[in-house]
């Protein structure tokens, strides 16, 4: 059975929204909202579908091709339903401006008057999508091993692309260059491409080439014999041979010395190799995951990487995409971090404060993944509720940008809701400053406040603060 989709309709025009009502499958439920409460009505529960007026946008002066602000309007609808799709009513006059919001990301645009077969098709084109998608997601999901299936689960597109490259690469001995910024995941991806392929049950070795001394990454990688060097006091096995079978991760190729590039390039040529010192020629048969941070392509050109072995490496080269362009990916990546604190913890968080959830998706994120893993975990070390609150964050991570600069000035939200955003703002900080001076002491800080002890404790509710919180703090 195919899951209940909603629809949410905002136009002034009544004979449209009469048309898609009658045409969209009954099994379905529709909503209509005036353009005052778009962001508000899609922040109070799961919407699939928005019809929504040309008019309905936020002005722009930032480019003369149109008078509206897609960009501004969008994101601000994927920062709170991700997967929504969006659909464009336009007069005929407009089909121009409406294209200009397809290509910013709206689904499609429908022209008025509105035609029933149209709405039909687009009914049976989306009921079609869903079955799609659901086989799509079923297929894929039997391909992922059970506890890695959480972590593959995506709403970005690109990341999407990603996981469809790894499942047609891993089942083979291809040699995969993973590329993109630090923190990105690509030892995660590395280790996914190894345990999906018919080599999961031999090791896999991970080598961070840029760690290693250069007068030891060869040893290191190739091994070496009794007296090959100062200190070599016995032979030593290198990755390479221990690998045998396997796979083999080298994180940050690009480091690797001349030397160690033309040892590679043969043992990715032929699969031999000789221990440092050594006058045996080795086979192996390893198969290998190159990662780099770096443009190894202009490294190459510029003489400071072999061509070769470039060309070698990059036989089936994945791109990962920087956190911030995966901010749809954001609260799904928390709440699997959350879920294995919670695992491993003495305590649950089981849901996160919506100031929190704001300040995660309008952060840039340089340190991708790795920075918000970190972040989720020093918070979940300090909260004291079962709510992550922006108490356990660095304050930094609320006043450096968003909360001075974009909540007073983000136009795509009305006046009302974003004077609201600004008021929720001055009271959560007001109300942490009253309660760390007096140390949590909820008589005094009513008191100073100007209010009742049981309107303290509602706004210490809201805000997710507990009184215990800040008797420990001086």
């Amino acid at each position: 059975m195919m899951p209940k989709k909603k629809y949410l309709v905002s136009s002034e025009n009544a004979e449209a929204v009469a048309v898609i009502q009658a045409g969209m499958d009954p099994n379905n439920s529709l909503e209509r909202v005036g353009s005052a409460g778009i962001i508000q009505r899609i922040e109070k529960g799961p919407l699939d579908y928005l019809f929504i007026d040309l008019d309905v946008f936020p002005k722009t002066d930032k480019a003369p091709v149109t008078e509206y602000d897609f960009d501004t309007f969008f994101k601000a609808v994927w920062r709170v339903r991700p997967s929504i799709d969006i659909f464009i009513i336009t007069p005929p006059e407009r089909i121009p401006e409406a294209v200009l919001a397809v290509k910013a990301g709206a689904r499609s645009y429908l022209k008025l008057p509105l035609a029933s077969e149209e709405i039909g098709l687009i009914s049976r084109e989306i009921h079609e999508d869903q079955i799609l998608e659901s086989e799509r997601d079923y297929l894929r999901e039997q391909f992922w091993e059970a506890d890695v299936r959480e972590f593959v689960r995506t709403r970005c597109a690109n990341m999407k692309k990603v996981y469809d490259l790894v499942r047609s690469v891993a089942p083979t001995r291809t040699t995969v260059m993973l590329t993109g910024e630090t923190g990105t995941g690509k030892s995660l991806l590395a280790k996914l491409i190894h345990r999906h392929s018919n080599r999961r049950e031999a090791q896999f070795i991970s080598v961070h080439c840029g760690a290693i001394p250069d007068t030891l990454l060869e040893s290191e990688l190739f091994g070496h014999e009794k007296g090959a060097f100062t200190g070599a006091v016995r032979r030593k096995l290198g990755k390479f041979e221990i690998a045998n079978g396997g796979t083999i991760f080298l994180d940050e190729v690009g480091t690797l010395t001349p030397s160690a590039q033309v040892k590679l390039l043969m043992v990715l040529q032929e699969g031999l190799f000789e221990r440092v010192g050594g006058e045996s020629t080795l086979k192996t048969d390893v198969r290998v995951v190159a990662a780099t941070n770096a443009d190894l392509k202009a490294m190459a050109d510029e003489g400071l990487f072999r061509k070769d072995l470039f060309y070698r490496l990059n036989v089936f080269p994945i791109d990962l995409p920087p956190l911030r362009d995966r901010s749809r990916d954001i609260f799904h990546l928390v709440e699997g971090f959350l879920s294995r604190l919670n695992d491993y913890g003495l305590k649950t968080i089981r849901q996160v404060h919506p100031t929190v959830t704001k300040a995660l998706q309008r952060y840039n994120w340089p340190g991708n993944i790795r920075e918000l893993e970190n972040l989720i975990e020093r918070a979940y070390i300090l909260e004291q509720s079962d709510t992550l609150t922006p108490e356990s964050l660095p304050p930094d991570f609320f006043e450096a940008e968003w909360l001075t600069a974009e909540v007073p000035i983000d136009t795509s939200q009305t006046l009302a809701q974003v004077r609201s955003e600004g008021v929720e703002e001055i009271e959560r900080r007001y109300l942490k400053d009253l309660l760390t001076r007096h140390q949590g002491r909820i008589n005094r800080s009513a008191e100073e406040a100007g209010i009742t002890t049981r309107q303290l404790h509602k706004l210490m509710k809201k805000y997710g603060f507990r009184k215990e919180e800040f008797k420990t703090r001086h």
